[in-house]
């Protein structure tokens, strides 16, 4: 008998620096392996999937920003980072049986599709992952921004957002222990708490369609089937 899910198309949103492991730049194999084996398991379920990757295990505009130098050929250079990532995820998954596409915000046809919202309603339709690259295609916007705006794009029921910590605290729980966690919480208590979750742009995006967001840490193998079968550790973002 098929589980009983809580979500049947999700965004994942997986941050660059998920992406390098236990190392402190670029791209740890073992651990693009196993991020993609979760994926599976989470279609295997019968769950649609699509995918935004940033990009900070490489390149971080608002770093290079903050020591003078142009915010806009930074976040340029941001986004060519998330391509990168996105070809090494769906290398990956093509590599465990899950087809997969990268369609990119970024016109560069002999590396990838450009995104179009029919085209990746297309490639959903016939089985594939859809994994977005190149943020919004735009300076200034995050990755969260464009997990919100894919999310709302293909009809998303919920952005998941892979972390670090297994949800939101009051304050970063690795600097504070005595952090309080939320099991929910409202997208007004986020933006008026100030909590580093996502930046208020992608807060509210999701706010205004309805779209639950669910954090929780991509650490613990087979994490990702337990949030879709609503079990496991997270906080879900939600309605006032």
């Amino acid at each position: 008998m098929s589980p009983k899910l809580r979500f049947h198309k999700v965004l994942l949103k997986v941050s660059g620096e998920a992406l390098m492991g236990e190392g402190s730049f670029g791209i740890d194999p073992a651990t693009v392996s196993r991020i993609c084996a979760d994926i599976k398991e989470g279609i295997e379920l019968g769950v649609s999937v699509a995918i935004v990757c940033g990009g900070g295990n490489i390149f971080r505009g608002v770093s290079l920003a903050a020591q003078g130098a142009d915010r806009v050929s930074g976040d340029h250079m941001g986004m060519l980072a998330t391509i990168m990532n996105a070809i090494c995820l769906r290398m990956e998954l093509q590599k465990i049986g899950v087809p997969a596409v990268v369609l990119s915000a970024i016109d560069m046809p002999e590396v990838c599709e450009t995104f179009s919202q029919r085209g990746a309603e297309k490639h959903q339709a016939e089985g594939r992952v859809l994994i977005f690259a190149g943020g919004t295609g735009n300076p200034y916007f995050t990755t969260d921004t464009a997990a919100a705006l894919r999310a709302c794009e293909i009809g998303a029921d919920a952005l998941l957002k892979a972390t670090q910590v297994d949800g939101v605290y009051s304050a970063d729980p690795k600097k504070h222990s005595n952090a309080e966690r939320y099991e929910t919480i409202s997208y007004s208590q986020v933006l008026e708490r100030g909590l580093k979750v996502m930046d208020a742009a992608a807060i509210s995006l999701t706010r205004d369609a309805g779209i639950p967001v669910v954090v929780f840490s991509l650490a613990e193998t087979g994490g990702f089937a337990h949030i879709l079968k609503g079990e496991g550790r997270s906080t879900t973002i939600c309605v006032d």
